[in-house]
């Protein structure tokens, strides 16, 4: 549904995402293998506003992942909306400092400015919260004036729209061609309550859920733009928060798979204790799963006491993975270093762990405290909060900050070293890949596919296979994938390994940071979008910069 006020002016929307600090987990030195691909995935939330402004009002929508807003853009907008999380920070003020100077009233949403509002007195309007009753109010005062307050109005939503009346995210908006994988969301929130995560506080506790039927005719609205990523992420912060209503929907999902001849893929995020649901594992893999992201965090029982994640443990690790991957799901990991009960075996764990498990992908990061946590508030009160840009993280360890650094550098080169992870992605060969159904070639045999597939295998074999010094580990890793008959294995580990190994290089060299949401990384993009002689003066009077 759309917003039911009635509007007496015609508003020009323009709706602004901003780009994201490389990471390990946006994939983005994989893009130029792709042919056409600049972004990881749409975003759901201002795709999703847009589709919900009234129908006689103009949106138009810029990622900047793929491009920067052009001053014509600025131009023909009557309003800017923002939306992003802590990591983009920089580049939210980048964007409403030029909307500011293009005359133009700039308003955010989103996870951000939901969870740190204070981050954020730049900004004209605050939309906190989900959408709702504060957008039906942003609307409201849009419609009657254009002007730019005097002071900076906050509006906080108190009743949610429900999922089963959001409408259907504005997919026609965006180049779905240019994103790595498409995205859909099914329910929001998650019933645990991980001392990290910010989720419950922001989305709740009681999972909520849009119908089958929404879910079916948004993945008929991607596939009917040509060019769609062939894999769909479900962006739920968590996939079985409600086992019974995800049990109820997948047949629906089977169903439309083998009505269109499946043509997509599917990913997800959810706990490790979807080991213990075979009936849902089981339509997952009817459903074409491939890969779902868990936040294993960390191998040690416990730390997971520690960050109240004991629902890990609830099968034992390596069994819940080895469960996974029998059900044809190639398991990604988050893990995190720096929690309080990190000793000095912990690092050695870890890297046993790597092994061990053969994950291929893990997204290592230091802990950092998210606004609106348990850990913040923790933090907060033992006075081990940081607001230091020169560090790699805003929480003060319990171990020494550069000993948890170098533990952070040498996991990294350990899981991305070539041999390592070509070896995983072996191993990944021999139990997930032949675990997976024999899908119809009609929903794959596209032309874009024929074209995506060709240019995909061209740049794999010259630039991994040819001209890289890990071609050896590479071409031994895709002949055993070759012998089993699982070509498709071949253009996945070659694509995801390039980015893995090059962006490690990068980290390792000094030129990313190790934590996702660090504001050294932060302060980092910010630098680089401002002068010489700002950053120069900021060097020589940091002081001004306090005041």
């Amino acid at each position: 549904m759309r917003c039911s006020l009635p509007v007496s002016s015609r508003r020009r929307i323009l709706c602004v995402f901003p780009a994201y600090t490389p990471s390990f987990g946006t994939f983005s030195h994989a893009y130029p293998l792709m042919g056409g691909v600049k972004a990881f995935m749409p975003p759901q939330g201002l795709l999703l506003i847009a589709a919900y402004m009234p129908e006689s009002w103009e949106c138009r929508f810029v990622d900047e992942n793929i491009a920067r807003t052009r001053p014509e853009e600025f131009a023909w907008a009557d309003a800017v909306f923002v939306s992003g999380m802590h990591i983009q920070e920089p580049q939210i003020h980048d964007i409403c400092a030029r909307a500011h100077a293009a005359g133009k009233p700039a308003v955010l949403g989103g996870p951000s400015v939901s969870g740190a509002p204070e981050k954020y007195p730049d900004f004209d309007y605050l939309h906190m919260g989900e959408i709702g009753d504060a957008t039906d109010r942003l609307v409201a005062i849009l419609d009657e004036s254009l002007a730019r307050p005097d002071a900076q109005v906050r509006l906080e939503t108190k009743d949610r729209l429900g999922l089963s009346d959001f409408p259907a995210p504005a997919y026609e908006a965006v180049p779905l061609k240019r994103y790595l994988i498409g995205s859909l969301q099914f329910s929001s929130g998650c019933p645990y309550r991980c001392e990290f995560c910010d989720i419950p506080q922001l989305y709740g506790r009681q999972p909520r859920l849009k119908s089958p039927e929404q879910m079916c005719a948004e993945l008929d609205a991607i596939i009917a733009q040509p060019g769609h990523p062939a894999v769909v992420y479900f962006v739920d912060d968590n996939f079985i928060g409600n086992r019974k209503a995800t049990r109820d929907m997948l047949p629906h999902l089977v169903a439309w798979q083998k009505r269109n001849d499946y043509p997509l893929q599917f990913a997800c995020e959810a706990t490790l204790n979807m080991a213990k649901q075979p009936e849902i594992l089981e339509l997952m893999r009817q459903a074409n799963f491939m890969t779902v992201f868990v936040g294993i965090e960390t191998p040690e029982a416990e730390a997971l006491k520690g960050i109240d994640k004991t629902h890990n443990a609830a099968v034992p690790m390596y069994e819940a993975i080895e469960t996974l991957n029998a059900y044809g799901l190639e398991v990604t990991s988050g893990i995190i270093l720096g929690l309080d009960t990190d000793t000095d075996r912990s690092e050695q764990n870890l890297i046993d762990f790597i092994d061990k498990s053969a994950i291929p992908v893990l997204t290592i990061n230091l802990l950092q405290a998210l606004p609106k946590t348990p850990l913040w508030d923790r933090l907060e009160r033992e006075g081990r909060l940081l607001h230091d840009a020169s560090l790699e993280s805003n929480v003060l360890f319990k171990r020494p900050h550069d000993s948890v650094v170098s533990s952070w550098r040498r996991a990294i080169a350990h899981a991305y070293a070539p041999e390592k992870i070509f070896e995983r992605f072996k191993h990944q060969c021999d139990v997930t890949y032949g675990n997976r159904i024999k899908t119809p070639t009609a929903g794959k045999l596209t032309a874009t596919n024929l074209r995506r597939g060709l240019i995909l295998g061209f740049n794999i074999i010259t630039r991994v296979g040819l001209f890289s010094d890990y071609r050896k580990p590479f071409w031994n890793a895709a002949g055993h994938a070759l012998r089993k008959g699982q070509i498709e294995a071949v253009f996945n580990m070659g694509f995801v390994a390039h980015h893995l190994i090059r962006f490690t290089r990068e980290a390792l060299r000094g030129e990313h940071n190790a934590s996702f949401y660090a504001a050294k990384a932060a302060e980092r993009e910010e630098a680089g979008r401002r002068s010489w002689w700002e950053n120069a003066r900021r060097r020589i009077a940091p002081e001004r910069e306090a005041a």
